[in-house]
């Protein structure tokens, strides 16, 4: 399946639903591998923006909407646009916006589904890359939950529960494709409780928001309006976590199960998505076949005159990348004649996961303490962080020792460690330490 855009640019222009302000789109083709890109053109210098979970707004300081940002500069309210992009499978394109927020139009994608078509989507000439969730993720805050199921299509079902209102609960559960998206859920339009209004106006919400755009449900059923489906509620929240799951950057192969979820539990899955792709990509760059071919740039000799560490508590064999302040990638041997495996599960060796970290911790010394004005200094334990075990390092096995900065000072440095085993993650850590006068 080869990636999509449009063959001709479109415009469309609207009131947002919750800054009220007038806002304009256009829409324009754009070439393969650009991905969806917002260009703000009421703001100098036109500063674009990725429509990417990388550049998310604040969902709890930004509620009721999914939101992009480039610093000060924000794009609020891209959720149905983004669903339609996503339900359509179109994968380039660049949107000229004016204004801070997507047009609210009747509050649900099917304008902007009719626009998309009548533009005719086109074939283009790379293919289209598609992430499978591989086993279940679930996300769970207070009575809401998210799941990620492996599927060989894109599936989303959703439970959807007011109780105490006319909606009671509703189901729907969709196989999600251009039809069945432009039929059954590209119409559904956003809702709200005729008792949540006060509280949305009071948060400054809604100002772009009446009866024509949103179905507002009081006490005896809806007010001012109709129904498109007996259940369009839920089919309105399968369309906003198909906008948020289009800020993952690429087509989904799971099977997605919502139960009272909305942007801030939607948009956490998206994170754990796109943290387990950067995982997987960063395991197969680093497997055993291109470690193998590598020459080393430090050997033992060399390390010994950066870090003051000696056997039998070195436990980095050689430098085979290095990248200064960057990045570095070292390698440990895990021999069966190791100190350790004397007194540690001596009946099943495993070496022991704090001195998985401390090979870490070696390696990431090695990279700031081979700098010119760092060297005679030692790097100490400030913190450790977020440290997980994946996978058991045993004898003869290969520890390939990867190390990112994430920040680095005159005296403080914070750096990202993975420990890989065959190409999977045995223990990773972010680590912080200081750098003092040797």
């Amino acid at each position: 399946m080869n990636q999509k855009t449009i063959e001709r640019p479109f415009s469309i222009e609207g009131t947002g639903l919750h800054t009220g302000e007038k806002v304009s789109l256009v829409v324009n083709p754009a070439p393969a591998g650009t991905g969806i890109i917002f260009i703000r053109k009421d703001i100098p210098e036109n500063p674009a923006i990725k429509a990417d979970i990388n550049f998310l707004l604040d969902v709890e300081k930004y509620p009721r909407r999914s939101s992009i940002s480039s610093g000060n500069v924000h794009i609020h309210t891209i959720e149905h646009l983004m669903s339609a992009v996503y339900g359509l499978g179109i994968d380039n394109l660049i949107i000229e916006i004016k204004g801070a927020e997507c047009p609210g139009l009747d509050g649900s994608a099917l304008v902007l589904v009719q626009k998309f078509l009548e533009s005719r989507i086109v074939e283009q000439n790379e293919s289209k890359n598609f992430y499978r969730v591989k086993e279940p993720i679930y996300i769970s805050e207070n009575s809401s939950h998210i799941v990620a199921l492996p599927s060989d299509t894109l599936r989303i079902s959703y439970t959807l529960d007011y109780p105490n209102s006319v909606i009671k609960s509703q189901y729907a559960s969709f196989e999600v494709n251009t039809e069945s998206y432009a039929r059954e859920i590209a119409p559904a339009r956003t809702f709200c409780l005729e008792e949540e209004v006060e509280k949305l106006k009071s948060l400054g919400l809604g100002k772009g928001s009446d009866f024509s755009n949103t179905v507002v449900i009081g006490a005896n059923g809806i007010i001012k309006n109709s129904f498109r489906f007996p259940n369009e509620p839920v089919r309105h929240k399968i369309c906003d976590l198909i906008g948020d799951l289009a800020l993952l950057g690429m087509p989904l192969r799971a099977h997605i199960i919502g139960i009272r979820s909305g942007h801030a539990l939607n948009t956490k899955l998206v994170k754990s998505l796109k943290n387990l792709m950067h995982r997987e990509k960063a395991s197969a760059v680093y497997s055993d076949v291109s470690i193998e071919k590598r020459k080393p740039v430090l050997e033992i000799e060399d390390i010994e005159k950066i870090i003051p560490h000696r056997f039998p508590f070195l436990l980095v064999d050689r430098i085979i990348e290095l990248e200064e302040d960057k990045r570095v990638i070292g390698i440990k041997n895990v021999s069966a004649n190791e100190w350790f495996f004397q007194g540690h599960f001596p009946g099943r060796p495993v070496m022991p996961g704090v001195l998985i970290v401390e090979a870490i911790a070696q390696v990431a010394g090695v990279l700031m303490l081979s700098k010119k004005e760092n060297q005679g200094k030692l790097a100490f334990f400030m913190s450790i962080e977020q440290a997980k075990f994946r996978r058991a390092v045993k004898p003869g096995d290969q520890l390939v020792l990867k190390v990112e900065v994430s920040r680095l000072k005159s005296k403080v440095g914070q750096v990202q460690g993975k420990a890989y085993v065959d190409d999977k993650i045995a223990c990773e850590a972010v680590l912080m330490f200081a750098l003092v006068d040797g």
